[in-house]
């Protein structure tokens, strides 16, 4: 079976330190400290610090650096970084202590968490672009403290990690961009055969279950499991696996069923056309010549943006001819076509911040704790190099995409994709990569 089409090829086989790094849980004890520490450091220093961001470090750091990395990470090693994540300490911490009611997920949490889900990270980012979190700092403690409010709230009533699994905003988001990551883990269901105790899942007398209600016999796809490793200390069948794959095969394979992503990718892309723009002089020009608060004009630049690109989609979508499964229901063939542009977008947004900050890190540290000798490692990126990067991203975006249609068109959709059909959902791509192009630059 080739690496295209097959299980991948198992890393902990290849390379057993990483299986005894995620089974050792104070590795990740250790790693979840780092970042409770560093988010800790963002509460105390947006809420306490200069409320200027050039005298701030709380603001690069969230926006300039870990949040870059945590997008960079996706591509790689999937919803790992929803494992250390330090948003659901709170509740973990409470429930340690008894305080938990362990009332079961109610049904509605379950099927209508995505929505709400997705309605939580459109008003993040809103809040985001028009409260100028990314200047300032108590605005980004107060985001990065409601998120855990939400998360220990959801702790109290249910066990586990109720929030991560069902209304977290940005591990939805996260999980979106899951489904394209080079690594997957998953069980050798062959050792799971005849496995009576579930362990993985419900845990034994010495260990909790999986956080998320999954453990390895139940991952089917990148869209929840954390990568955490929790399982693999529980299973006495050697059976997870972290598999190096194609990672674009999930997407051939889901075809457009997973829910999350049909209703993420269209607002993201919309979001992040709409951010691109927010920066340009013909955007400071219009808006000055309406004479309207910027967060209207936002809110409709986004709302635009949005129902431009979900326009988009739904025209593929005839397109494609298809958009029912006689088994799985709804198909949405578009949206795994976009998913590489969508989330290399969100890489190019990112990268453009840190790039435009990284080189007053360092003084901006100086001026908060009076080192005056940190302003002499100031510098500067210059924007050529940064913008040939985003074109070369935006660019391997529209390859995979294309990558993934013409895997459609011969294979999964070949008796209902004509020529003319796939020339013409070739051209909707190339039409969101002028967009792109012309708003990043």
């Amino acid at each position: 079976m080739s690496f295209d089409d097959g299980p991948g090829i198992d890393l902990f086989q290849y390379f057993p330190g990483i299986r005894r790094f995620l089974a050792a849980r104070h590795h990740y004890a250790q790693l979840r400290t780092l970042g409770d520490i560093l988010f800790v450091l963002v509460v105390i220093s947006g809420f306490w610090g200069p409320q200027s961001a050039n005298e701030n470090f709380s603001v690069f750091l969230t926006w300039g650096l870990l949040w870059p990395t945590i997008v960079l990470s996706w591509f790689f090693v999937g919803r790992m970084w929803c494992g250390i994540c330090p948003f659901p300490g709170l509740g973990v911490f409470l429930q340690k202590k008894g305080l938990c009611l362990n009332l079961p997920i109610p049904k509605w949490l379950q099927d209508k968490g995505v929505y709400l889900s997705v309605v939580l990270l459109g008003l993040i980012i809103w809040v985001e672009i028009v409260a100028g979190l990314d200047h300032w700092p108590r605005g980004t403690s107060y985001l990065v403290l409601s998120i855990v409010m939400g998360s220990a709230i959801l702790a109290i009533f249910y066990p586990g990690q109720a929030w991560c699994r069902h209304l977290c905003p940005l591990g939805r988001m996260t999980g979106a961009a899951a489904t394209m990551s080079i690594t997957e883990f998953r069980a050798n269901n062959e050792k799971c055969r005849g496995c009576k105790t579930l362990a993985c899942k419900r845990g034994n007398d010495q260990k909790d279950g999986c956080p998320v209600y999954l453990g390895a016999i139940s991952v089917r796809h990148n869209l929840h499991c954390l990568v955490c490793g929790h399982c693999l200390p529980l299973c006495d069948r050697d059976s997870p696996q972290l598999l190096l794959r194609n990672p674009y095969i999930e997407l051939i394979k889901n075809q457009g069923r997973y829910i999350t992503c049909t209703y993420i990718v269209p607002f993201l892309m919309g979001s992040q056309l709409a951010r691109f723009l927010r920066g340009k002089d013909v955007y400071t020009e219009y808006s000055q010549s309406l004479n309207l608060p910027d967060s209207i004009i936002f809110s409709v630049t986004l709302i635009v943006c949005s129902f431009f690109v979900l326009w988009l989609i739904r025209l593929g979508a005839r397109l494609f001819g298809v958009a029912k499964d006689p088994i799985c229901g709804h198909l949405s063939p578009m949206v795994p076509v976009l998913i590489p542009m969508a989330f290399t977008g969100e890489l190019v947004y990112r990268m453009e911040f840190f790039s435009k900050g990284i080189g007053d890190f360092l003084p901006t540290i100086g001026r908060q704790f009076n080192l005056p000798f940190l302003e002499l490692f100031y510098f500067k990126i210059p924007a050529f190099p940064v913008d040939v990067l985003s074109a070369f991203f935006m660019m391997n975006g529209v390859i995979a995409g294309g990558y993934i249609l013409w895997r459609f068109a011969i294979v999964e959709f070949s008796e209902y994709l004509d020529m003319k059909s796939f020339i013409g959902i070739n051209l909707i791509i190339m039409a969101l990569l002028f967009c792109y192009l012309a708003v990043i630059f």
